[in-house]
């Protein structure tokens, strides 16, 4: 045998061989579709149709086991779960065998043949076999059926029927060992209770091709699906989840994003090689081949295959990755960010060793961190209750969305609610009214119009204390905020991000109250790469840093370093669409988080979901697709404890998802129309239980939520005040009634 070959992966200068060469077996019978298995060391495949043979890659040295019992060729293999006694079953059309790998080790070394256990003879041409969590029972995929056969007694248990098409493929769930799952090629997938031998569940038609492959992640609760054109599907397995999906991959456009992503990151080069390779490589030079059937799947470590410090630079999401097996070549898919991590392509058959590895596993870190100084330190996360905005749409109508804070119309006014007392209305705006936020001391209120104008608004006394006009900002303002502690404005008019030094006076004189004593000047103004519009900003305001996030409208997400005064980094394609909204985990003045859940921030795009993106790294981390969102700008928010995202979507709800958790944990109703706006409270829940046009509704983690709609509000509406004036006339009537009785008495 040649001298094994290793590919090449290098970032930061770390290189280390991927994938090795380290024994090749020739068969003189074809060996395809037919199911091999590894378990830890141990390599199990058929050769010349009957045989099987099991190879331990940790020691070469050992002697090839070879074993003999099948008359038909071998078409599935399978290792157990358990490591001792460590069990392999093969099938063929005649029997289904178990071996036990320590016996058949000690009859070789004793001279004798080793030999296994018949379980099941005649069950037709096996596609599937796959042993139970704790082995005492093997699923076999024959047919349309599933024979569910007790290895201890030889017996078939229950024989699962319901697929239309032939079984291609079974799985156990590891947290539910009663429970199976299996594909077929009638295009669906289906729940057993295999000890019952009822069906629990079963799915719609996914594809117009059939279902080749599953894999059940035991950690996520996910299971994974592939068919013959190339598509995947991923299912929350979580009780109470009832089986919703999680996204939908098409792996020939993932290919061509991985290979048009580190072509213009010129990172990652194969050894001997000055180019990549084009996204048409997927094809395999064949140009009739129109899709990447998905052949298998099989869980993926990233940190055995890496070098030990690129290793432990990587976090639980980027190990949690799948290996895809295809027709062109191999690919290893990460469960958390629904994108490549590496690529494998076949330029020849396998047994000419000539494999081609493409990979980016790590970023260059982020040369600014987040300094935190300002917020209470231990503070317990008290945060239960958030807040909606709806925006109304009409078809084939000119769109006009209102939102509680603040209408978007010519004659637009501020408004500055507080649950304990009436709202207040501040006019002064001749455009429509795009940002407004609070500053941190919760004083101010900072408003941007269309009109060209920037305005700073006393929440307290509801009158305008600072108004920066086009002189100082040349394009209308998309976003505004508050920034270092109150210290500075941020501002994005076109391409360019300005940080603006403010000064308000509060003094009153009412002999020169029409004299300005406050004043606005610019520090300082970065552009953004490529000079595309900014799209969306954000900073941290409660405490220092001096990074601060936008997006373009080239659909890149740019990092500036303020303390150097330049940008930091730029990620490019952060989404299929421009980004419309960056949120940054910035906890809040009331509860405080580790210092590395800082780092995080999310960005959405309509039509693209929502990306969860480390600073650190400058890597996707986790995507959350599970809320539609195709045509309007639905807006999310980080919870203050930093385990939850809320966002609003087009179906009239708004959608709570777990960090650790690419599917969402709520789905919450109320609203008529689309979800354009949440918000967390930071503090403690509300007590009041409704206000005017707003209601207040406890929410699943027993919290108050406070939800507003853009059509008439049933709160606050003038049939819901008469009839709680005639109610409250009514018991005052009563009560009148009961006094004179009493005193009567």
């Amino acid at each position: 045998m040649e001298e094994p070959r290793g590919d090449f992966c290098a970032d930061e200068g770390c290189a280390g061989d991927v994938v090795v060469e380290k024994y090749l077996a020739e068969s003189k019978v074809s060996a395809s579709h037919v199911q091999l298995a590894c378990r830890g060391p141990h390599c199990a495949f058929p050769v010349d149709g009957n045989e099987l043979r099991v190879w331990n890659a940790e020691d070469p040295s050992c002697q090839l086991l070879i074993l003999r019992g099948h008359h038909q060729p071998i078409t599935a293999v399978a290792f157990g779960n358990t490591v001792d006694p460590l069990l392999i079953c093969s099938a063929s059309e005649d029997y289904v065998i178990k071996w036990s790998l320590e016996e058949c080790r000690e009859k070789v070394l004793q001279g004798s043949p080793p030999r296994g256990i018949i379980v099941g003879a005649l069950l037709g041409k096996v596609r599937y076999l796959r042993f139970s969590p704790d082995d005492r029972v093997a699923a076999v995929c024959a047919g349309n059926k599933i024979f569910m056969l007790d290895v201890e007694s030889q017996s078939t248990l229950t024989e699962l029927e319901g697929h239309q098409g032939p079984v291609t493929a079974a799985e156990f769930c590891s947290w539910q060992a009663h429970v199976i799952i299996s594909v077929s090629e009638d295009r669906s997938f289906k729940v057993w209770d295999h000890r019952l031998g009822s069906l629990m569940y079963s799915s719609s038609v996914l594809a117009a091709s059939p279902l080749l492959s599953l894999f059940v992640d035991g950690r996520s609760q996910q299971l994974v699906t592939g068919c013959a054109a190339g598509q995947l599907w991923i299912f929350s397995v979580v009780e109470g989840h009832h089986y919703r999906c999680v996204t939908h991959v098409d792996l020939r456009k993932q290919g061509e994003s991985f290979f048009t992503r580190r072509a213009g990151s010129h990172r990652c080069r194969p050894l001997g090689e000055s180019q990549l390779p084009s996204a048409s490589d997927l094809d395999h030079g064949d140009s009739s081949e129109v899709a990447l059937p998905v052949l298998g799947l099989a869980p993926c470590d990233l940190s055995l295959a890496l070098h030990p410090e690129c290793a432990s630079c990587l976090s639980p999401e980027n190990t949690s990755c799948l290996w895809i097996g295809s027709s062109a070549g191999l690919f290893v898919f990460n469960l958390a960010n629904f994108e490549f991590e590496a690529v494998l392509l076949f330029r020849a058959p396998v047994s000419c060793r000539l494999l081609r590895c493409i990979s980016e596993l790590l970023r260059k870190k982020a040369p600014s961190q987040f300094v935190r100084n300002s917020l209470r330190p231990g503070a317990p996360c008290r945060t239960s209750r958030w807040c909606s905005a709806a925006a109304s749409a009409r078809r084939g109508t000119r769109r006009r969305r209102t939102q509680r804070c603040f209408h978007q119309r010519p004659t637009s006014r501020t408004m500055a609610r507080d649950p304990q007392s009436a709202r207040a209305a501040t006019d002064g705006h001749d455009g429509a009214v795009s940002v407004v936020c609070w500053s941190h001391d919760g004083k101010w209120l900072l408003s941007a119009s269309q009109d060209g104008t920037l305005r700073v608004w006393s929440a307290r006394r509801a009158e305008l204390a600072l108004c920066l006009d086009k002189d100082v900002l040349p394009q209308p303002a998309r976003c505004a905020q508050f920034y270092y502690l109150d210290a500075f404005i941020l501002s994005a008019s076109g391409p360019e991000v300005r940080l603006l030094r403010h000064h308000v006076d509060t003094r009153r004189d009412e002999l020169r109250r029409y004299r300005q004593r406050s004043w606005c000047r610019a520090v300082c103004g970065l552009r953004m790469t490529g000079t595309a519009d900014v799209t969306g900003l954000s900073a941290a305001n409660d405490f220092y840093s001096y990074l601060v996030l936008a997006a373009g409208r080239s659909r890149t997400v740019e990092v500036f370093d303020l303390n150097a005064g330049c940008s930091a980094a730029v990620i490019r394609d952060a989404h299929t669409r421009p980004v419309h909204q960056i949120c940054q985990n910035k906890g809040s003045s009331f509860t405080t988080q580790q210092a590395q859940a800082y780092n995080l921030f999310a960005t959405t795009a309509i039509g693209d979901g929502i990306r969860l993106w480390d600073l650190r790294t400058l890597r996707c981390e986790r995507r959350f697709e599970g809320h539609p969102s195709r045509c309007y700008p639905c807006g999310m928010a980080f919870s203050p404890c930093g385990r939850y995202v809320a966002c609003g979507a087009e179906d009239r709800h708004a959608y709570v998802y777990e960090m650790g958790s690419s599917t969402f944990s709520h789905r919450l109703a109320g609203h008529t129309d689309t979800v354009t706006g949440v918000a967390f409270s930071p503090s403690a829940p509300q007590k009041r239980p409704w206000t005017k046009g707003a209601a207040l509704l406890r929410t699943p983690w027993q919290g108050w939520r406070k939800t507003a709609s853009t059509g008439r509000a049933r709160t606050g509406s003038r049939k819901f005040r008469k009839e709680c004036g005639r109610r409250r006339t009514a018991s005052l009537k009563k009560l009148a009634l009961l006094g004179e009785k009493i005193r009567s008495t």
